[in-house]
């Protein structure tokens, strides 16, 4: 981390500026990087105390991104790609988190970055046309434009057990990692909830702990990530690839190095099929998802055939017969809820220290002073990991007061699911804009990112340039936005399950009801849209 301090200011401030920007992440560092070029003032407002957001937050043992490190990082910067050295072929939250503070460095984004700056509400001023944007410290700025780069998945969501307070010993949220390291040496630790990033902690801390006892509700198809070093020659190819890595990217699906297969999986013999699923388990990332036979998402047989793949290669991993059928899903097909991807995940159960307990069938009922008490169990620990996930897409919104044109309550206008045109503007929301914001096209997510900064950059230029003070986007655009969203997640598999694709978690009231939370078209066909908009005089946002 940079030794540069983070800036401070009194509790009760106003300062004006063109562009207020919440959240300093990867998307906020780059938004931050265009606006200068655009030369309007910016403040960027990060609650934490350095820059990263999902790199800075997410410390926990075993964090890293599941994208290659080489398609993960800014395409836009040519000596940045030229000197930046990745180590592993996917980086750790360390690496990630060095490669950010490198970048601001470079660019000295810190000086119009003010930290500890955690938002509180944002209000749009109708006469004055700005946004008045309130502190949770009481300090306060105006803007003429708002854009948030609050992340899709950064609103940590705790379970309601009874007791929580109480535990006596260390309790940790994923997300909200301390900067101190965790020694789970000698431990008895609990680790509750087996999505992503308990995949992830789960296979670390069963390195060291004295007794490890997993917690799972609902278990999650994994697939092994084949992780490795980069030595220095072969990093030395691929910058002589970057080119072809990001032009991949943009021709892909979902934006990552791996697309669908253009046959459909009953189109090949059933040798065939095998040697061909055997080959991208064997191959490292995302292969065995989105780069499967195009009809496994959408075809019922299909997607079957590839379940029992893998429930298969999960019953060769682990010895416990029991174990093995406890941790093969059976309400949900082979990716139609995000897929974590892991290291020797599966063989951690074969391990004297890990212990699996079904918190379905016995439910955690409450947390003790020393530990965890089930319907059938009472369970003594020294640590809690409550790797419970996140409030996707709307959390983080809905963690701010947003008030738009008449005072409207964003959470409100969303309370039946959320709007938007392009995942980037809000009808009623005057100057606002967001960057990844719901039904916006995930999968690789600096490739969006990187396409949703520079669409906004150059729509506050097309603004700036006629001397434009208001914008909004109609109720109109966003209806047929909408409606195309709606239309295209006909047909796959994966809105017939609940998981936060589909906008539901438990742990979170109002979020039981399944609904289109993402856009599930190819990123192509987003793009498409977006730049059908900037080229049509960005048709469907009314100006004044």
């Amino acid at each position: 981390m940079s030794a540069a301090a983070p800036m401070t200011e009194p509790a009760i401030q106003t300062d004006s500026f063109d562009a207020i920007v919440i959240g300093a992440g990867m998307s906020g560092l780059y938004q931050l990087i265009k606006l200068r070029e655009l030369g309007l003032r910016t403040r960027v407002l990060e609650a934490g105390t350095g820059v990263g957001g999902t790199w800075y937050w997410n410390r926990y043992p075993g964090c890293r991104f599941d994208s290659e490190s080489y398609s993960y990082g800014y395409s836009f910067d040519q000596e940045l790609l030229a000197e930046w050295d990745w180590t592993e072929h996917f980086a750790p939250q360390p690496e990630t988190e060095r490669y950010l503070n490198r970048v601001a460095d470079k660019y000295d984004l810190r000086r119009d970055i003010q930290f500890s700056a955690r938002v509180k509400a944002a209000r749009w001023d109708e006469a004055g046309r700005m946004w008045t944007v309130e502190l949770e410290n009481g300090g306060l700025h105006r803007s003429r434009f708002l854009i948030t780069a609050i992340g899709a998945l950064s609103s940590p969501t705790m379970p309601s057990f009874p007791g929580m307070e109480e535990f006596r010993g260390p309790s940790f949220h994923t997300g909200l990692w301390p900067k101190e390291p965790v020694d789970f040496a000698g431990k008895r630790v609990a680790v509750i909830g087996t999505g992503a990033s308990g995949v992830q902690t789960i296979q670390e801390v069963a390195k060291t702990a004295a007794q490890l006892t997993v917690f799972q509700r609902t278990p999650n198809w994994c697939a092994p990530l084949h992780n490795g070093t980069i030595p220095p020659e072969e990093m030395a190819e691929i910058r002589t690839r970057y080119d072809e890595i990001f032009q991949r990217c943009r021709e892909t699906w979902a934006c990552f190095l791996h697309t669908a297969h253009p046959q459909n999986t009953f189109d090949v013999p059933a040798e065939e099929r095998r040697a061909f699923l055997e080959k991208l388990y064997a191959e490292r990332g995302f292969g065995i998802w989105v780069g499967n036979y195009q009809d496994m998402l959408t075809d019922r047989a299909a997607n079957e055939e590839v379940s029992r793949f893998i429930a298969g290669k999960i019953r060769e991993r682990v010895k416990d017969p029991q174990v093995a059928e406890r941790l093969i899903p059976k309400n949900h097909g082979f990716g139609t809820r995000r897929v974590p991807l892991e290291t020797h995940y599966y063989e951690v159960y074969n391990q004297p220290n890990v212990t699996l307990v079904d918190s379905k069938a016995t439910p955690i009922e409450r947390i003790t002073p020393t530990g965890i008490k089930t319907s059938e169990a009472e369970y003594e620990f020294d640590i809690i990991v409550y790797a419970t996930g996140f409030d996707a897409l709307r959390g983080a919104f809905d963690r701010i007061d947003f008030r738009g044109r008449d005072g409207v309550a964003l959470k409100e206008k969303w309370r039946d699911g959320a709007t938007s045109l392009v995942g980037m503007l809000v009808d009623e929301f005057p100057n606002m804009l967001m960057l990844v914001g719901p039904h916006n096209a995930l999968g690789n997510i600096p490739r969006t990112i990187e396409f949703n900064v520079e669409w906004v950059a150059d729509f506050l230029h097309y603004v700036t340039e006629r001397g434009i003070t208001r914008f909004e986007a109609s109720p109109e655009a966003v209806g047929e936005w909408m409606a195309h969203v709606m239309e295209i997640a006909q047909g796959l598999l994966s809105m017939e399950v609940d998981s936060w694709m589909t906008g539901v978690n438990i742990n979170v009231e109002g979020r039981q009801v399944r609904r289109v939370a993402r856009y599930t078209g190819s990123a192509e066909n987003y793009r498409a849209w977006a730049n059908g908009i900037a080229r049509r005089g960005y048709e469907g946002i009314g100006t004044s």
